[in-house]
């Protein structure tokens, strides 16, 4: 089992290729990071770089092979974990030699960890016999971060034999990510998000490994990525009735986060985690009482009560003194920090151009978009090489991707079987169909707009891993995608790892823009503009929002409004003014939502 860093926050996930190696440039520090593993090409790919570039054997696993996508998975993780190993074993052998990365682990973790205190005794202590001592003691003291994976539930799509036969469900593509996980030697977690997968979470529950043994112990944990309360209570009972425990429940803002928005009711962020500091042992109590007769009958004797049940919370986190606060007033155990890491070249696979845009990026230059063959709002990077390679093209008269991976092939309104919304097939037969369908134009042309704008994410999301490594693919674009939220547009500095770990602990400061509204306020501002859009296109086409929804939302709004006038006052790491200005920008907002049609106020 794991033991906790010391540091207080982690780095989640980051699309498909920016922290697909992140641990072995961040865990030997006691950072806790998450790798995705939906793409084993990718994966293949990197685990052939990382083992010429350490001289270790490469047996490839070509695709024709059974269970490749498992076993390459497997494979990768199972590198992961021994390289991470063989730096941390590294890292104690050159001791506090100067310069050297232990020195760095240390100076690296929060101020308030005992681990940091004895470091600085250490380093000012003229005592040799002691410094020898408290050097033994720091040296065995340092651990690795915690290596974790995400699944993306929804991405799970049936797969097919040579000659066309559906394989079983267990070669899913999220079900083979799984078993990949479940087969390799790490001892991290896997990341559940975007929500319930009945059939996977089944799956989950014939591998021993995520299921607790007699003494407690979880030699594999699962963390589920929620949007409320609602949402942790139902998966996590669905998965306690089949002996499974969930050991975090991570909290992630609906619209104030990268990648894929998954939009809560317009139930906001500071009342979500409200409920979970009122009713946290309600959920660790439902979740044992409903666990226990599962072990039981498969003969284990685990107590739930001794479970780890830890709460998380990420999604547009900008400043030391909002990270104090979350741990302080609501008790989370982590706090996510995504985002910002995209410019922290030591952390993340950014290349050049993708850095630059970053870095320059402003308010306007991230938005929600609908680019996403998953159909869900996704946070886009405007003018992203892929979005302009993807124009380029379309004028070219050549609109669409290959689509070779067809991890998100989704959309089966055509003969049954699946296709990939951004794919040249998908587009070039809905364009004879629009054809018939709309004679006019401008109808035309609008439609056809909306259709080629989606994007082939399953290469967008890679290609600065690639262009990082040097890795070249058959055919695959170097056009990146990159989903930031929309709290990068306030950071500009590229920035070392530790400048980025100082900044959050309140070291030093790196945001460029000082106007950059608190947290909380920054979500429900996004979630008015969401609002107005829905209502937007319900006034122009009836079919977006019906009258109950909109009034459910509006009311989840006011709501989260009257919640925050409340909670302000308590927010005792921020100075006098600073809370006076956000109570000015909260009675602003709630002006913007009366504002919005439709709904009376």
């Amino acid at each position: 089992m794991p033991e906790l860093s010391e540091h207080t926050f982690h780095i989640p996930v980051l699309g498909v290729g920016y922290s697909v190696d992140t641990p072995l440039k961040v865990a030997r520090f006691g950072i806790s990071s998450v790798m995705s593993i939906v793409d084993d090409t990718l994966l293949e790919k990197l685990r052939e770089h990382y083992s010429k570039e350490h001289g270790l054997d490469f047996p490839p696993i070509a695709d024709n092979e059974h269970d490749a996508r498992a076993r390459r998975i497997t494979a990768y993780l199972d590198l992961i974990d021994t390289l991470v190993a063989d730096q941390v074993t590294e890292m104690k052998r050159a001791g506090f030699s100067e310069g050297s990365d232990l020195h760095r682990y240390f100076t690296m973790l929060p101020d308030e960890s005992d681990r940091k205190a004895l470091y600085r005794i250490m380093m000012t202590s003229e005592d040799d016999e002691l410094v020898a001592r408290l050097q033994k003691q720091l040296t065995e003291a340092a651990l690795p971060g915690p290596v974790d994976v995400n699944i993306m539930t929804k991405v799970d799509k049936r797969n097919y034999s040579r000659s066309g036969e559906p394989l079983s469900l267990e070669h899913n593509d999220a079900h083979a990510a799984l078993r990949g996980f479940a087969n390799s030697t790490l001892h991290g977690s896997v990341v559940f998000s975007a929500g319930m997968n009945p059939r996977l979470y089944g799956y989950a529950a014939t591998f021993d490994q995520l299921r607790p043994a007699n003494d407690g112990r979880l030699d594999k944990r699962i963390i589920l990525k929620v949007s409320d309360f609602r949402s942790a209570l139902i998966q996590g009972k669905f998965l306690a009735k089949k002996g499974l425990w969930v050991s975090e429940y991570r909290i992630e803002s609906g619209l104030n986060c990268g990648g894929h928005a998954f939009a809560t009711d317009g139930i906001l962020l500071g009342p979500i985690l409200e409920e979970f500091r009122n009713r946290r042992d309600e959920l660790q109590e439902e979740m044992g009482s409903l666990m226990l007769p599962a072990l039981q009958a498969r003969g284990l004797e685990a107590d739930p009560a001794t479970l780890p049940l830890n709460v998380t919370v990420q999604g547009g986190l900008g400043k030391a003194e909002e990270h104090e606060f979350l741990r302080r007033y609501f008790s989370v155990d982590s706090v996510g920090w995504g985002s910002p890491f995209l410019l922290v070249p030591e952390a993340t696979n950014v290349d050049d151009y993708t850095l630059r845009k970053l870095s320059e990026a402003g308010e306007n230059d991230i938005y929600l978009s609908d680019v996403s063959p998953l159909g869900v709002p996704f946070n886009n990077l405007r003018d992203s090489a892929k979005d302009l390679e993807k124009l380029e093209m379309a004028e070219a008269g050549k609109a669409g991707s290959p689509c070779k991976k067809k991890f998100l092939s989704l959309n089966s309104e055509y003969d049954g079987k699946p296709i990939c919304t951004a794919s040249k097939t998908y587009i070039n037969r809905k364009v004879r169909e629009l054809r018939e369908k709309l004679p006019q134009p401008d109808e035309f042309k609008a439609a056809y707009d909306k259709l080629i704008n989606k994007a082939c994410l399953c290469e967008g999301l890679i290609a600065s891993a690639l262009s990082k490594h040097s890795i070249s693919l058959y055919k695959q674009s170097m056009a990146a995608s990159v989903c930031p939220g929309p709290n990068l547009a306030y950071f500009s500095k590229i920035a070392s790892l530790k400048e980025m770990v100082d900044h959050i602990y309140g070291r030093m400061n790196l945001l460029t823009d000082q106007r950059r509204p608190n947290m909380f306020l920054k979500e429900l501002g996004l979630y008015i503009d969401y609002f107005q859009k829905k209502m937007d296109e319900h006034a122009r086409d009836g079919s977006s929002a019906t009258e109950a929804f909109a009034a459910t939302f509006y009311q989840n709004l006011q709501e989260g409004i009257a919640y925050y006038r409340e909670l302000i006052p308590h927010i005792r790491e921020e100075a006098e003014h600073v809370r006076e200005r956000m109570q000015e920008e909260l009675s602003q907002l709630e002006q913007r939502l009366h504002a919005v049609a439709v709904v009376p106020v």
